[in-house]
């Protein structure tokens, strides 16, 4: 009998941003092949039993192909196991979950999309930025940054004539070569941008900057994410050494993941909660 494989969105890193859903198959799952992004503070969530392997890819460094991965999670789901395939942020947005779901369809394997927090949403929360503002951008843009060397010149042409924001994932620290890409897409200089360096972590850290003075901003650590747009300005500076009133105990986490069961149960059940 087969198995079934579940792509997992991790969120951004803060474990009290997962899905009641992506906590209960974290605590049943029998094989957990996760992302190298994923946070121990989630990882230790996985239950005791489960098989656990980090299968990540980290700045061009791969620990392992696509195609493993695609086996493990074949091989995995054929021996009849339950499998979680987690990612960090949204298993749909740069997480290849794509080309992961052709080989599963391939190979007549049941898998399910369980969504997560993307990094944009999360890191934007994190620092008090407003992805949209009726003063300031009416529409968002995400991109890769791995991608951005590419010939994509009228993408970001296009992106400065819609004055969106604009959300760029792993950025890379060659903020010189971003910011002449910018300004020679039409961005003014002065547009303001943000850096947010481990969003929603107790690591987080926010630096806030225009265009112009880009290639000075600091190298924070990884994993970090850019913003660009006049939605910048209204940034909370005072979020920047880390969110507030996150990161409760795991037990606190457990207990609070119990509840929202109950909850949940009872209004299937259409039952009155006591």
């Amino acid at each position: 009998m087969n198995g079934k494989v579940y792509l997992v969105g991790a969120g951004p890193g803060d474990p009290e941003l997962l899905t009641v859903k992506a906590l209960r198959l974290l605590r049943t799952a029998e094989v957990v092949l996760h992302d190298d992004l994923v946070t121990s503070e989630i990882l230790n969530l996985v239950s005791a039993a489960a098989e656990v392997k980090n299968v990540g890819k980290r700045c061009g460094s791969r620990s392992m192909r696509q195609e493993e991965i695609n086996f493990l999670m074949v091989a995995r789901a054929a021996s009849g196991l339950r499998v979680v395939r987690l990612k960090s942020g949204d298993p749909l947005i740069f997480g290849r979950a794509g080309e992961e779901m052709e080989a599963l369809r391939r190979a007549s394997v049941e898998y399910e999309i369980v969504p997560g927090v993307t990094s944009a949403l999360g890191a934007a929360a994190a620092a008090g930025i407003p992805l949209t503002h009726r003063q300031a951008s009416s529409s968002l843009v995400l991109k890769a940054g791995h991608r951005a060397a590419g010939n994509d010149d009228e993408d970001w042409k296009d992106l400065a004539a819609s004055r969106s924001t604009f959300v760029l994932y792993m950025p890379g620290h060659d903020y010189l070569a971003i910011s002449r890409k910018l300004k020679a897409a039409g961005v003014e200089a002065e547009t303001p941008c943000a850096i947010i360096s481990r969003a929603t972590t107790r690591e987080q850290q926010l630096h806030v900057t225009t265009v112009s003075d880009l290639p000075r901003a600091p190298k924070l650590p990884a994993p970090t994410l850019l913003i660009v747009g006049e939605v910048v300005r209204f940034a909370d500076r005072g979020l920047s050494d880390g969110p507030r009133s996150l990161h409760g105990s795991h037990s606190g986490l457990e207990a609070t993941f119990a509840q929202s069961v109950g909850l949940i149960e009872s209004l299937r059940r259409e039952e009155p909660l006591a």
